[in-house]
């Protein structure tokens, strides 16, 4: 009988760690594969006083700064994103939402090489009340963005 309890004891007990083992194994491969799936959000002031490391991925959001939209050849286009305070360069190559326009609010994935951004992809907002809960955060900390409907400053 005391033979029987040590052994049923061990079985739960060998059960337990190798559960343990595998939950442990799980989180690391899910882990592993996000790795490269998480992108921090950045607003051009955070970028322009503590650029990112060189490649990182991140998404930077902001607004598109009146004319500085310039179309390159074939799909390259250049502008300038700022959140009222600061101003950073954006290069994309591939094709623009059909709402992004200069003035709109718009965010874009990419990684910052010599104080230029490369978008790789680009979101625009979908209609005239709606912008991205990040964006709207950053432009109330710079004191741009006061109301959904308020027309707001550009440099």
């Amino acid at each position: 009988m005391i033979k029987m309890r040590s052994l049923k004891k061990k079985r739960r007990i060998q059960l337990i760690a190798f559960a343990f083992i595998g939950l442990i194994g799980a989180t690391a491969l899910v882990g592993y594969a996000l790795r490269d799936g998480i992108n921090f959000f950045r607003a051009p002031s955070q970028v322009m006083s503590d650029p990112p490391q060189e490649g990182e991925v991140f998404r930077l959001g902001g607004l598109v700064e009146t004319g500085s939209l310039v179309r390159g050849q074939g799909t390259e286009a250049s502008f300038r994103v700022t959140d009222g305070v600061a101003v950073v360069e954006v290069i994309f190559d591939g094709i623009l939402p059909d709402l992004f326009a200069e003035g709109q609010g718009m965010i874009a994935t990419g990684v910052y090489v010599n104080k230029v951004f490369q978008a790789s992809q680009i979101l625009a907002k979908h209609d005239e009340n709606y912008m991205p809960k990040e964006l709207v955060d950053s432009l109330k900390e710079t004191g741009v963005y006061k109301t959904p409907n308020a027309a707001l400053p550009l440099n």
